[in-house]
Order: C-alpha cells, then structure tokens, then sequence
C-alpha cells in the first residue's frame, strides 16, 4: 500500500511569472496485521507483537513452533514444551487466569483457548484494551494455518514457513498409509472419574479417523462428554484408549479388565497413551497420532 505526496513548488520565471510544479512521490504506508481467529474475530496489530502472553499449553507450544518464542512473555500452567516455556512466567491456569499478573506483563498480544479459557476472564480482558486471539483447531488440517496465522501475527513467517511445510509432509503421509483401512471402533478416555469421552466435533477423533479408526460417541453433541460405563458396554469397542500421565497408566488400564465381554478386554486392546501428545492441538499431536495408529492396526490385523 502506497501514500501519495504532491509538492508544490514555486520558483521566478524571467518573464516574472510563477510556475507550479507538481512531483508525484509515492512511500510505503505501514499497513496493519489483521487477522481473523477461530471464533470468527478479527483482530489488527500496528506492528508485529514483541510481548505475548500464552493461556494454554499447546497454544504455547504452537507460538513455538510458529517461531514466536522469544516474544512469550506469560504462559498458563503446565505449559512444559519445549523446555524453554517451563522458564516463563505463569499465569495461572485451570484454577483460573490471574488477570493483574497478565495485565502487568503489558502484553500486546494474548492468545487465549476458545473452549478451555473462562469466557469472562477472556472478555476482561479485551475490556482492558488488550489484543486477544482464540484459538480453537477442530481438524489436523488447522493446525498449521494457526502456526501461519500466529507467525503473522509475530512476524516470524519465514521461520514458521519450515514447521508448516513439515507438518503437512507429515500429516499426507499418515493419511496415504492408514486411507483405506478397515475401520476399528474406539473409545478414547481422557477421564474415569467421571468417564469422559470425545465427540465427532472434538479434535481427538480427527486423529481416530486418520488412522482408520470410528470413534463410537462421535455422535454425542457436547465437545467432551460424559458417559456411562454401561453405554460403553454397549458400544463394544474393538479398542480402548486411556488418556494417561504418560504411557503406562496401570491403575486406569487394570479397571477395565472388570469387562472381560468388551470386545477390546478379551482381545487385548486396552492400551494408554501420553495425554499431551493427543489433546494438545500442536504439532506434536502428530507423534501422538503414530503411536495411534499403530495401536488400531495391531487390533485390525489381530496382533
């Protein structure tokens, strides 16, 4: 985008007379950063964000990734990855955002989790004349347009460029091996107590249909549901997934065995797998989705 600039100048001719000359200069105009979040918003900044404040781990993880990690300044609890993020200041988290400590850190931009931040806080904070992006990816194939869109926000394009064009070899990849496949029942549990599930809208059950997977309460209408151990007795998965600490989650995987007829029991496919590589929409989720997909192709060849 140009301005455009017409000097006038004036000088004495030898006749006495005055000529106007008019130079047509044109210079860059310093054009906004706009973009729209996932909700729908849109959000400008005059000038590439130096200080930004993260209210959720795979949002921090993503700002990461996108090249931004110098300018996170404030990041919520348990925001681990990459090692760097457990230097930064907290925020607070689950327990609730600590909106002072965020307002004194003078962000010019917060990046704030759609569906797992307080709409109220979120809003006090736009009421205090702060920036703020919702992030909320639905699909794998959003995950990199919100690196592009937090990369453009920070200024940090030509580095995000390598993560996005990475993810996306990655995820085609996935998506040419396990395309096709038999499909597998799943019920994928990220709570026992209550038993909680995924639904057809939830992240999670995008990488359950990458790997040739059905996941049996894609149909229920909130995010994550609770459901009733009877409905998953019901449903008979072929295969269990336990949302674990890490990778090895006795206590959770041994409170199935209580059901030797579901399917999954008697075959010998209840299995844990890491929380944060499945539930952080970040590229990591990628890693998670490997180890999925491995674990429903043992039960559709019966392994």
């Amino acid at each position: 985008m140009y301005s455009f600039l017409i000097l006038i100048v004036r000088y004495p001719l030898h006749h006495g007379r005055l000529l106007a000359a008019c130079l047509l200069l044109s210079s860059p105009l310093q054009a906004g950063i706009t973009v729209t979040d996932d909700a729908g918003y849109t959000l400008t900044l005059p000038q590439p964000a130096r200080r930004i404040v993260s209210l959720a781990p795979h949002i921090t993880e993503l700002l990461y990734a996108a090249g931004a990690g110098a300018a996170v300044v404030g990041v919520s609890e348990y925001s681990d990855y990459p090692d760097a993020a457990k230097r930064i200041a907290r925020i607070g988290g689950g327990g609730g955002l600590d909106i002072e400590t965020i307002f004194a850190l003078h962000p010019d931009l917060v990046i704030a989790w759609q569906s797992g931040n307080p709409a109220g806080a979120v809003q006090r904070l736009r009421d205090l004349g702060l920036p703020v992006f919702l992030s909320e990816p639905h699909r794998l194939a959003e995950i990199p347009t919100t690196m592009q869109r937090l990369a453009q926000l920070a200024g940090t394009e030509a580095t995000a460029g390598s993560a996005v064009n990475a993810f996306n070899h990655r995820l085609a990849a996935l998506r040419r091996h396990y395309s096709g496949k038999s499909p597998v029942s799943v019920f994928y549990q990220i709570w026992d107590r209550p038993l909680m599930t995924v639904s057809g809208a939830h992240l999670v059950n995008d990488v359950i249909e990458l790997c040739g997977g059905r996941n049996v309460f894609a149909g229920l209408p909130d995010l994550a549901p609770q459901v009733a151990q009877e409905a998953v007795l019901a449903r008979n998965p072929q295969v269990i997934i336990v949302a674990a600490a890490d990778n090895d989650s006795t206590q959770e995987l041994a409170s199935w065995q209580r059901w030797p007829q579901l399917l999954a029991v008697r075959s010998g496919h209840v299995h844990a797998l890491q929380r944060e590589l499945l539930v952080r929409h970040s590229p990591r989720i990628l890693d998670g989705a490997e180890r999925l997909c491995k674990l429903l192709e043992r039960a559709r060849t019966g392994r």
